[in-house]
């Protein structure tokens, strides 16, 4: 069965694509894999299968196969709903209730902006897979990375580098997904500082000052989530240097192995406390020309001191910083607390 729907779905047949991926969904014929059954879903939803989108809201509502985004799944039960799908419209109802007006807003632009797409042979209307493992729609963002939050009001922090051509940015975090508002940011030192609505965990900064060479730090962000997953992951690591590529002040050297993903989430110290941003790793074409080996794990962070300079010329998010702590904490403790406060930042 599944070899024949894949040569329907495989020529644009919208029905064929939606049976095809609740195969995947349920392991019927193939090996189970939600991944492979969203791609399937968007094939079909993205022609206006009512039964595609239902079921492709309900895995952005829960985060199967693919990343939790409640305003996605909230354009693709509206667009299901409008169809008349009686159990679409059901669901439409449930999502009202967990969605801000903000978020309720951004699916309903979302969905009035579609426009179904013609399957042909060779259909491959959902297009490329993205870093976060889904398909370059609308939906799907150019890449990922990490970010914190820095009050619990909503103000977060993340790289400059991230932010600065999106068009939309969203971050999910311990508490759902929302859409982000970039604020200001600092391209010299690569820091943007972003704001959602909503209350949330949010981790100390403290000042640069007594750092020292040698010093257990950690971050907690979202690795090439296309392969590893969107679940946070702990990269733990030293102080390696107290300045970055030739001396540059501005910058740790730090041994915690970091990925594509990383970027812009929190450094943190024995206490919890910020003091640091990671921002990349050395360029391995670089190490290669200057040294003829290649660089490994030399990775860096930008100092907290250069964020809170960042941050003098806001002293409404200033006065709402919770105050750095002042005794070290048991290590699960301090990854507890940068896990809740990290966020995934998507950037379209």
């Amino acid at each position: 069965a599944v070899k024949w729907y894949r040569r329907a779905a495989d020529q644009g047949l919208a029905e064929a694509q939606f049976i095809l991926g609740v195969m995947y969904a349920l392991g019927r014929g193939v090996a189970q894999d939600d991944a492979e059954a969203v791609k399937w879903y968007r094939r079909a939803a993205d022609q206006g299968d009512a039964e595609a989108q239902r079921a492709l809201a309900r895995c952005y509502y829960l985060g199967t196969g693919v990343v939790k985004d409640e305003v996605g799944a909230y354009k693709w039960i509206l667009l299901a709903g409008a169809q008349g799908d009686e159990a679409a419209r059901r669901m439409i109802r449930v999502l009202e209730q967990d969605l801000l007006p903000s978020q309720r807003a951004e699916g309903q632009r979302l969905a009035r902006a579609f426009v179904p797409r013609k399957g042909g042979a060779g259909s491959t209307a959902a297009g490329p897979e993205s870093l976060d493992g889904t398909s370059s729609t609308a939906l799907a963002p150019k890449f990922t990375g990490s970010g914190f939050f820095i009050t619990e009001d909503g103000y977060l922090i993340t790289n400059e580098h991230l932010v600065s051509d999106a068009s939309r940015v969203a971050v999910v975090t311990s508490r759902g997904n929302f859409a982000a508002k970039v604020i200001k940011v600092d391209a010299a030192n690569d820091i943007a500082l972003l704001k959602v609505e909503g209350r949330f965990p949010a981790l100390a900064v403290a000042p640069r000052r007594g750092v020292k060479l040698g010093a257990t730090v950690a971050t907690v962000g979202f690795p090439n989530v296309g392969l590893q997953g969107f679940a946070p992951k702990l990269s733990k690591g030293e102080i390696a240097s107290l300045t970055g590529v030739l001396d540059d002040a501005r910058h740790f050297q730090i041994s915690n192995p970091v990925q594509p993903g990383n970027s812009g989430g929190a450094l943190v110290d024995e206490r919890g406390n910020v003091i640091g941003i990671v921002v990349g790793k050395l360029s391995q074409r670089m190490a290669l020309a200057t040294s003829g080996q290649l660089a490994e794990n030399v990775n860096y962070a930008v100092k907290s001191s250069f964020l809170l300079s960042f941050l003098e010329a806001l002293p409404a998010v200033v006065s709402t910083l919770p105050e750095p702590a002042t005794r070290a904490l048991a290590f699960e403790e301090v990854v507890r607390r940068a896990r809740e406060a990290a966020v995934l930042v998507l950037v379209y």
